[in-house]
């Protein structure tokens, strides 16, 4: 038999048990799925993703053969951006997507595309940098806090912006920032560390979606490959995405990354991968052998003695296309700032350490929160709308089915797998401006921050009101 027709057998007895402690969740329960045989429905998937190196879970599936040792042949297809891989997943030409941890909860609850949309599978943590150009670094190196050897002190706070931000104002200029997609995990990040600093990143609303009511900072939209173009041009003045697009502005000389997304929230979840409601119903034994295949290659690649070769993976024009060097430079265990200023950063791009890999909803709250605290949802919700959203979205028994079935194969061990949790991880206060985050309590949790809505306040032509 050839690899291509192997399919690995389903131990669906411990399948079944993984579905039952499924159930036993507690807060927000679980998914009833349907009855199964373990034959694949559908067994030629294409996958779409955007050229980033937090793709690589869906690279290396392919490329070590775990998606073939699961009975699937997987076509991964790059995308133009975010909304055209949203799009084709939603409209079928896609099976499933390497997406923003914000665009299934977007698409959820009809933000922009409405449409639904589940994961099963986070693909890693950390892996974002906020860059700014030179010029705008040397003017915050004026209010910065140096080391011993003259470098500066890391995490970098955007409160040493702030002047440069008022220095434009001043001179009637506007300050522009890049992201990557109004419900990315970058717009989030980069509004989190300039409100945590003392700036406005801005309001939506419901007649204004471009999100820069009484900013300080306007941030757009800027798709990731094109981020150091756009730096250089000018158009912007800085910019949060992932890598190797920060990595790239260094090695171009035109633009240093001030902190990474590891400074603004330890061990943040950053991308997952998407499919519809629909389709993960039409076909739950080819989503659950995705899944394991996914988990296998988030395993391999947080073995530190394969990144060298995931570098020289990625830097293949079907997937990154970017310069080996400027992907390992952030994939193998260290981080450029400031040109010559490489710092260790061996938990930069996480696979699968740290529970990574589980879809937990506290995650998916958070980023809930956020467009909350934005105006992307315009008014108060409860806190059970927060967690009966998370419930529809993530999907944690899909994975814990896979989870099982890896054990029963020997692929993986029970410890690799976070089994008791109620799929809430436990509150946590490294943020960078120390405020804790509880995602049992998320109306608590906005009601802690000066800048942002809370409370039943919403966002009317140019003003916030309500309380």
């Amino acid at each position: 038999m050839t690899r291509l027709g192997f399919r690995v057998a389903k131990n669906w007895d411990l399948a079944a048990k993984g579905f039952a402690f499924a159930a036993a969740f507690g807060l927000i329960g679980a998914h009833a799925l349907p009855a199964h045989s373990g034959e694949l429905e559908k067994d030629q998937l294409k996958f779409g993703f955007i050229k980033l190196t937090d793709m690589a879970p869906l690279a290396i599936a392919k490329e070590k053969f775990f998606f073939e040792e699961e009975g699937l042949q997987v076509e991964l297809e790059a995308q133009a951006n975010w909304k055209v891989l949203l799009d084709r997943v939603i409209t079928g030409e896609l099976d499933g997507a390497h997406m923003l941890a914000g665009q299934p909860l977007g698409a959820t609850i009809g933000y922009g595309t409405k449409a639904d949309v589940i994961t099963a599978f986070s693909m890693d943590l950390n892996g974002n940098a906020i860059t700014v150009s030179n010029a705008v670094f040397e003017e915050m190196k004026k209010h910065l806090e140096m080391d011993a050897d003259g470098k500066p002190k890391h995490p970098i706070s955007a409160a040493a912006l702030k002047p440069v931000v008022e220095r434009y104002r001043a001179e009637g200029e506007p300050f522009s920032m890049g992201m990557v997609f109004p419900v990315s995990t970058h717009n989030y990040e980069l509004r989190y560390w300039l409100a945590a600093g003392g700036l406005h990143p801005g309001y939506y609303s419901a007649d204004n979606t471009a999100g820069q009511i009484q900013a300080d900072v306007l941030l757009s939209v800027t798709p990731p490959p094109q981020m150091p173009a756009t730096l250089e041009a000018g158009t912007i003045l800085g910019y949060c995405v992932g890598e190797p697009w920060n990595q790239a502005a260094v090695f171009k000389g035109i633009g240093v990354p001030v902190i990474t997304d590891h400074g603004i929230w330890k061990f943040n979840p950053e991308k997952v991968f998407g499919v519809t409601a629909k389709w993960a119903e039409e076909n739950p034994n080819t989503h659950l052998a995705v899944v394991k295949a996914l988990i296998r290659a988030g395993q391999w690649l947080d073995d530190p003695a394969n990144r060298a070769e995931a570098v020289k993976i990625l830097s293949h024009s079907a997937y990154v296309g970017a310069d080996e060097k400027v992907i390992a430079n952030s994939m193998t265990g260290s981080f450029e700032y400031e040109k010559g200023d490489k710092r260790p950063a061996p938990e930069f791009n996480v696979f699968f350490k740290h529970f990574a890999t589980y879809p937990y909803y506290s995650d998916a709250i958070w980023y809930l929160t956020q467009m909350r605290r934005w105006g992307q949802v315009g008014e108060a919700k409860s806190d059970d709308w927060y967690f009966e959203t998370a419930k529809r979205v993530y999907r944690p028994d899909i994975y814990m089915q896979a989870a099982e079935a890896l054990i029963a194969d020997g692929h993986a061990k029970k410890e690799d797998f976070p089994f008791g949790t109620d799929g809430f991880k436990a509150p946590t206060a490294e943020f960078i401006d120390g405020v804790e985050y509880d995602g049992k309590t998320p109306n608590e949790y906005l009601s802690k921050f000066p800048i942002g809505l809370k409370d039943k306040q919403t966002v009317a032509g140019n003003e916030v009101v309500g309380g």
